[in-house]
């Protein structure tokens, strides 16, 4: 690595105390000529969405999660409106909690229950995980991300005596999200257990007129903030979704969207060499031969950055693993991505990055600031941060003379500003390299499929339960019961399905007689 090339290709922000390194990714000094042309129909696109162009044909559409940190560019005033009116409704309920003149049963709120999937929880997670911290935080937050009974359980013990002081906020844009909906119901009946009164612990975040949000309204809950057709999941963190969480944990929310907008103003550049997110689609496009041929390795080197790879997922994954471009041609597009924190991840799996199959390029993010205050020397002159600092060059340049590729993001320290900055630096960095794919970064028919087909699942199981309950005490295989039900195509589902039955003793279980192979069979 040459030092006339890092100078070429570091770009540093000092307004956002923000810097970007590209020059360990190996393009050519004509890359940035060649690809200007895509690189402008790309802004042109970018412009047309902040401007409220539909696009999201497949949903008719807009896509607007940038006006959320600066309402002035609503397409209309009315939207306008709705977002300063949501964020004030935000922090006046906020504030509320805090003070107490919203409580529950048994006091004024200690806790907060997020109950939601996806960009529901990732983005709260991730936010509330960088930001937070046991003496400043004023509500603890808990999540319901999942409808694994053990895991509500766990949550639910975690809560144990604190349901009366736990204010709940249910997240679901269309209120039908079945995890989202059965999370709701779990917290209800432990509410009920427990001798209070859900409605009175309760909050909606949801779409208005939603199924949510008439249950809501029916069931007398404490209030509800909007979300709205034109923000996607995986880019609501800015919406109520991810502020309500991070407003009522005590985060100021204020200085995350003042950083987000900050990020925004510089992404809007259309000189690609000053422009951070354009540096990062145009690095994915060539580290990745535009096809995802290689996957995209996070290494933040900071413990409150770790939940952000698992943000990026959802973000990165969902928004470009796309089957089809926009002209309807497969071209199976994406880019996976994973990682944990630096330097956890030296002692997991940089051995297989350095020597193994190479098959990724390197993120690393890279926090300047060690701590508040000083730091004892763990060897004469050298600090742990000394340490940190050390692992991360040493693992960059390792990988990097074993012609594995990288690109470094610096800031100066984890605060609201720079979480908003990352934030809008990676959903414009999404938005731009699927135009220069041809894909549509805005909507995603493989989660929908995924739904129909867990739909499918789940009324071929009322099936199997009806058949096995006409049937009094006969016991049949699964063979058996698909063959009575004309299901022979289903017969391995079927089994799999008896077998759940059988394990957690549901009251029809006793006649599951299901063969796991022919001379033996696992029965309740």
């Amino acid at each position: 690595m040459s030092w006339n090339r890092f100078k070429q290709h570091y770009l540093n922000i000092n307004e956002l105390d923000f810097a970007i390194d590209i020059s360990r990714i190996n393009f050519g000094d004509n890359f940035f000529a060649e690809m200007d042309p895509q690189m402008q129909a790309a802004y042109a696109a970018m412009q047309a969405l902040e401007g409220g162009a539909i696009s999201n044909p497949d949903e008719g559409r807009m896509v607007g999660h940038y006006w959320l940190r600066n309402a002035a560019l609503a397409p209309n005033a009315e939207i306008g409106a709705e977002i300063e009116a949501c964020l004030t409704k935000i922090k006046q309920i906020a504030s509320n909690v805090h003070t107490g003149e919203i409580q529950g049963a048994n006091g004024a709120f200690k806790n907060l229950l997020v109950i939601g999937i996806g960009g529901s929880a990732l983005g709260p997670q991730f936010v509330a995980d960088a930001l937070g911290s046991p003496k400043t935080d004023k509500i603890k937050l808990f999540f319901f991300d999942n409808t694994d009974p053990n895991g509500l359980d766990r949550t639910l013990e975690a809560l144990d005596g604190e349901l009366g002081q736990t204010l709940s906020v249910v997240i679901s844009k269309s209120g039908g999200t079945p995890e989202t909906r059965n999370g709701m119901l779990e917290a209800e009946t432990a509410y009920k257990a427990a001798g209070l009164n859900f409605a009175q612990h309760a909050m909606a975040i949801t779409g208005d007129g939603s199924k949510l949000h008439h249950y809501s309204k029916e069931n007398n809950w404490l209030d509800f903030l909007p979300m709205w057709d034109w923000v996607g999941g995986r880019t609501s963190e800015l919406a109520a979704v991810g502020l309500f969480p991070a407003a009522i944990q005590g985060l100021d929310i204020d200085r995350i969207l003042a950083g987000a907008a900050a990020m925004d103003v510089t992404t809007r550049s259309t000189n690609t060499a000053n422009n951070p997110a354009a540096l990062l689609a145009l690095m994915w496009y060539f580290a990745t031969d535009g096809k995802g041929s290689k996957d995209m390795v996070v290494l933040p080197y900071k413990d409150r950055l770790m939940l952000f790879s698992k943000y990026l997922q959802q973000l990165v994954m969902e928004s470009l693993g796309k089957e089809k471009d926009l002209d309807g041609n497969v071209v199976h597009q994406g880019i996976a991505v994973y990682g944990n924190k630096g330097s956890t991840d030296q002692h997991a799996y940089v051995q297989q990055l350095r020597e193994g199959v190479h098959n990724f390029f390197a993120t690393f993010i890279e926090v300047l600031k060690d701590r508040e205050g000083d730091s004892i020397e763990v060897e004469d002159g050298f600090t742990s941060g000394d340490f940190l600092q050390g692992f991360f060059l040493g693992t960059r340049d390792a990988l990097y003379d074993n012609g594995r590729q990288s690109i470094t993001i610096t800031i100066k320290d984890v605060t609201p500003e720079a979480i908003g900055q990352l934030i809008a630096l990676f959903e414009r960095a999404v938005g731009l390299y699927a135009s220069l794919v041809n894909i549509n970064a805005y909507h995603q028919p493989g989660v929908e499929a995924g739904k129909a087909a867990a739909a499918t699942v789940l009324e071929i199981e009322q099936k199997v339960l009806a058949e096995i309950s006409s049937n009094g005490k006969n016991a049949h295989t699964a063979a058996e019961i698909a063959a009575k039900l004309g299901l022979e195509s289903q017969c391995e589902l079927i089994f799999k399905l008896l077998i759940r039955l059988a394990t957690n003793k549901r009251e029809v279980s006793a006649n599951i007689k299901t063969p796991i192979h022919e001379t033996q069979f696992f029965s309740a």
